[in-house]
């Protein structure tokens, strides 16, 4: 199992229309390709909130190339989306895993 994992450092002042976008936009776009099989957030905690809130959204693949094919058809278009909508009222870095357990 192929764990693509995004964090993203959201501005207090978009966080609820965000998270809005997010659940009902967003992620519900990302699960429709098919290349992912679950989703999980999290908020992390006993972090420097001063300057928003930083959420972790995880996708779940069967396969690299899963991920692969998300990444080379998929992510580009949606992150442009995702600048074009919020601007530099977050900061997003990516991570990809494999469950070993």
């Amino acid at each position: 199992m192929i764990v693509y994992n995004n964090t993203i450092k959201i501005a207090h002042s978009i966080e609820e229309p965000w998270l809005l976008w997010l659940l009902q936009e967003h992620i519900p776009e990302i699960m429709a390709l098919g290349l992912f099989t679950e989703w999980k957030m999290f908020r992390l905690l006993e972090q420097d909130d001063s300057e928003g809130m930083t959420y972790v959204i995880q996708y779940f693949a069967l396969s690299l190339e899963n991920y692969y094919q998300f990444m080379e058809e998929f992510s580009p278009v949606l992150q442009k989306r995702s600048f074009d909508k919020w601007g530099d009222r977050f900061i997003a870095f990516r991570t990809v895993m494999e469950v070993v357990h």
